[in-house]
């Protein structure tokens, strides 16, 4: 049996806008790897970098697991997002004991928000064309 598969992991997806997030969460000292870079690196605005920490700091578990995410699709801080909540998944995944405090902080939810379509005859979603009365 391989080193590798020894350590148990639990697993968890994201989802935020069009943004997906697969996360990984293993036994460690707390480091996050997003697109085998940083997240830090990754996620070159420092609100991000908090924004994807909140569910390990909910639960006092930022440094005693390692995340290891592959983030595809939408922008960079929907990815954020989703990031989140799949930490979120994974860590309720690993212990359901952290349903609670996640939950209370709003992070288990699932933000529903989407671009709205363009409708046809109008520049978009919502933007008419300029009115000409002449």
């Amino acid at each position: 049996m391989s080193a590798k598969s020894a350590t148990p992991q639990f697993a968890g997806t994201g989802r935020r806008k069009r943004a997906i997030a697969r996360v990984l969460l293993s036994p460690g000292t707390g480091k996050i790897m997003v697109n085998e870079q940083d997240a830090d690196k990754y996620f070159s605005r420092e609100v991000l970098s908090i924004l994807i920490r909140m569910p390990l700091l909910a639960t006092g578990q930022s440094d005693k697991v390692d995340v290891k995410a592959e983030c595809y699709g939408g922008g960079v801080s929907a990815q954020a997002g989703a990031l989140r909540h799949g930490i979120s998944r994974a860590l309720v995944s690993m212990d359901p004991d952290n349903r609670p405090p996640l939950a209370k902080a709003g992070l288990m939810t699932r933000d529903p928000r989407m671009v709205e379509r363009k409708k046809y005859g109008r520049a978009g979603a919502r933007k008419r064309f300029q009115f000409s009365k002449r």
